[in-house]
């Protein structure tokens, strides 16, 4: 009660208006980007009321619209950042124009394609990407060679590769097509480049990496670089607590 008297913490304003993720607003906030009220903020526990006014970079910062989410076939080729220091195309340079800025749930890296989910909504995303929201992530995997079973037996079990540990993963053979094997991959943890890692340490090159579901979302027959939003009434149902 008292903190909707006061209104939300700043990260979390800025989170739900697109700017940044709750932990990318805060490194704004502490680098001294963000002010209101033509003031400097400090620290990310200032309060944001109705009628504050927020300004990053000398922007003033719209009120939060409401919650929305997109499904996205990221191509491969393309990197999930807003802004790549080597200069490599981005996501975000190829989404429709018409579209807000949005920020993506988890990533998907440069060679790796399919669904991606993306939202204006920081807090959302943040939500979507904890592995206690407990949401299971489906992949197409096509490696290199024929696949022992005693492999898949070991993903199950869960590995440790180069001091990292990581959960279990269910996979099963699809097909088998001369010297490629395709599996059907899930996972529920999603850590940077996890599928590639325990792959190469069971000697299963990946070449070729497609996510075809996030949780309830399908990639189903979305075409490459297509964008399309999530209808509101089935967000709110799939997200328990999203509200109105």
């Amino acid at each position: 009660m008292v903190e909707e008297q006061r209104g939300e913490r700043i990260a979390k304003f800025l989170s739900r208006a697109g700017v940044a993720s709750r932990r990318d607003a805060e490194a704004m906030i502490l680098a001294g980007r963000v002010r209101m009220n033509n003031a400097p903020v400090e620290h990310p526990a200032v309060f944001v009321g109705p009628t504050d006014i927020v300004v990053v970079d000398g922007k003033a910062v719209a009120q939060p619209e409401r919650t929305r989410l997109w499904r996205y076939h990221k191509p491969d080729g393309l990197v999930t950042t807003h802004k790549d220091p080597e200069g490599r195309p981005t996501v975000f340079e190829h989404l429709p124009k018409d579209l807000p800025r949005v920020i993506s749930v988890g990533r998907l890296d440069l060679t790796s394609e399919g669904l991606l989910l993306l939202t204006n909504d920081g807090a959302l995303a943040r939500q979507l990407e904890l592995p206690s929201t407990g949401w299971l992530r489906r992949y197409r995997v096509r490696v290199h060679g024929g696949v022992d079973p005693k492999k898949l037996t070991r993903l199950a079990e869960g590995m440790v590769v180069d001091g990292v540990k990581f959960g279990p993963i269910e996979a099963s053979v699809d097909s088998v097509q001369r010297a490629n094997t395709w599996l059907s991959v899930s996972l529920r943890e999603g850590k940077n480049r996890e599928i590639r890692r325990v792959m190469d340490a069971l000697l299963l090159p990946v070449t070729r990496l497609i996510r075809v579901a996030y949780g309830p979302f399908q990639l189903g027959l979305l075409a490459k670089g297509e964008v399309e939003e999530v209808n509101g009434k089935i967000l709110r149902e799939q997200v328990p607590g999203l509200g109105k």
